[in-house]
């Protein structure tokens, strides 16, 4: 069972960061494939995004299961909005549905 402060955290990450991902790992390191991927795929869209590293934070890695009954990591939210974990957001890219919920969001790739 999560507790409400790890809930609380997990909120404020979400609140702070308008592109977050809950990932295995770091954005310059990931250690998972997944993650990995999403990581790729947001770097290749030039989008700027925070990693939070779940296995350096065991409370966060369950809790964030909890808080969008998602059984899986990675886990992408965009403007406090869950959007999903890797095959989805793979799914959204190549379909071009990612970048056009990104425009909607107010978040702007950063210029190269």
């Amino acid at each position: 069972m999560t507790d409400q402060a790890t809930m609380d955290r997990i909120k404020s990450e979400i609140d702070a960061n308008p592109v977050l991902l809950f990932m295995k790992g770091t954005p310059v390191f990931p250690q998972c494939g997944f993650s990995a991927r999403v990581v790729q795929i947001l770097t290749h869209m030039g989008v700027p995004f925070k990693g939070v590293n779940v296995l350096e934070d065991m409370e966060i890695r369950e809790g964030i299961k909890a808080y969008t009954n998602w059984p899986t990591i990675p886990q992408l939210y965009v403007a406090g909005e869950f959007v999903g974990g890797c095959d989805i957001i793979t799914e959204m890219f190549q379909a071009g549905e990612l970048q056009s919920l990104m425009t909607e969001k107010g978040v702007t790739p950063a210029q190269a």
